[in-house]
C-alpha cells in the first residue's frame, strides 16, 4: 500500500532510501548508470515473479488516474521518486503485470466472440501474440525510439545543473501509461460494439476508425505528458505529431470508403481478419 505523510497540508508519498546513485550525472528512470541501472532492472524483473513484492492497490490507483480528465497527475509521482530515490521510473512492475492480465482476458473474450477454433492452445497463442507483439514489442520499439529522440534532440542542459538524460526504463514506463487508455478503447469499449462495427457499411467504418484514431491520439498524448514532466527536456510537443497522422489517415480512409466497399479500410474488420479468422 502507498504510505503518505502530511507535509504542509499536502499528501506526499514516502519511499525507501535509494540504494544506488549516479555520480556526475542523473538519469530519468534508471536508478543510476552502469551497475546501478543493471541492478535496478534486475530487481524490477525479480519482483515480477513475486506477487508479495507488488503493490496492486497502487497499480489500480494509477489506472484510475490515467482514466481521469487529468492523467498528467500520474507523472507527479515520478517527480517524487526522482527527489527521494534519484530516478524517475517505477520500481514496482504491478501496472505492467495488470496490463498483461488484461490482455489475456481480452484475448479470451474476443476468441469466444469470434468462435475461434483450436481450443485452449489457440487461445493461448492469441494471448501470447497480444502480449509479445501488441504490448511488449511495440513498447520496446516506441520506448527506444522516443528515448532516442528525446536524448538526441530535446535535451535542455542548464548551467550549474547536473547533466541528465532519459533512461530506457522510464521510457517504457511511459509506454505502459499510454497503452492503458489505448487498450480500454480498442479492446474493452470496442468489444461491446462489435456487432455494429463489423458491419460493412460506411457508418460502421466511420465509427470504427474514429475509435481507433482517438485511441492512437490518446496514446501519444499520454506519451507527450510523460516526457513533458521531465524538466530537462523542451519541445516535447513533437510526441504529439503522430496524432496528426492518425487524423490524416482517418480522413483518407473516409474518402476511400465513400468510393465503395472494395476501397474501404475498416480497423475492426481488419483486426478480425488478422487475429480471429
Amino acid at each position: 500500500m502507498r504510505a503518505y505523510q502530511q507535509v504542509g497540508g499536502l499528501g506526499t508519498q514516502q519511499f525507501r532510501t535509494p540504494t544506488a546513485y549516479r555520480r556526475g550525472s542523473s538519469s530519468a528512470g534508471g536508478g543510476g548508470g552502469g551497475l546501478g541501472a543493471g541492478s535496478g532492472l534486475l530487481e524490477y524483473l525479480r519482483r515480477v515473479v513475486d506477487p508479495n513484492q507488488m503493490d496492486f492497490d497502487a497499480a489500480f490507483e494509477d489506472i484510475l488516474m490515467l482514466c481521469s480528465s487529468h492523467p498528467q497527475r500520474m507523472y507527479k509521482m515520478a517527480s517524487y521518486r526522482k527527489h527521494t530515490k534519484n530516478h524517475w521510473a517505477r520500481d514496482d512492475p504491478a501496472l505492467a503485470v495488470v496490463q498483461i492480465a488484461f490482455l489475456v482476458a481480452s484475448s479470451l473474450a474476443y476468441a469466444l466472440a469470434f468462435h475461434v477454433r483450436g481450443g485452449p492452445v489457440r487461445y493461448l497463442l492469441l494471448a501470447l501474440r497480444a502480449i509479445i507483439f501488441d504490448w511488449l514489442l511495440v513498447g520496446l520499439v516506441v520506448a527506444t525510439a522516443c528515448r532516442w529522440v528525446a536524448n538526441r534532440y530535446l535535451l535542455q542542459q542548464r548551467s550549474h545543473s547536473v547533466e541528465q538524460e532519459v533512461e530506457w526504463r522510464y521510457a517504457f514506463d511511459i509506454h505502459c501509461n499510454a497503452f492503458l487508455p489505448f487498450f480500454l478503447l480498442t479492446s474493452v469499449l470496442h468489444y461491446f460494439f462489435l456487432p455494429l462495427l463489423l458491419h460493412p457499411s460506411l457508418m460502421a467504418l466511420i465509427a470504427s476508425n474514429t475509435l481507433f484514431a482517438i485511441a492512437v491520439s490518446l496514446y501519444f498524448y499520454v506519451t507527450h505528458l510523460g516526457y513533458r514532466a521531465l524538466p530537462f527536456l523542451h519541445r516535447t510537443e513533437v510526441f504529439l505529431y503522430p496524432s496528426s497522422l492518425a487524423v490524416v489517415l482517418f480522413f483518407l480512409f473516409l474518402v476511400l470508403g465513400m468510393l465503395g466497399e472494395p476501397y474501404r479500410f475498416q480497423a475492426t474488420r481488419l483486426m478480425a481478419q488478422l487475429y480471429y479468422r
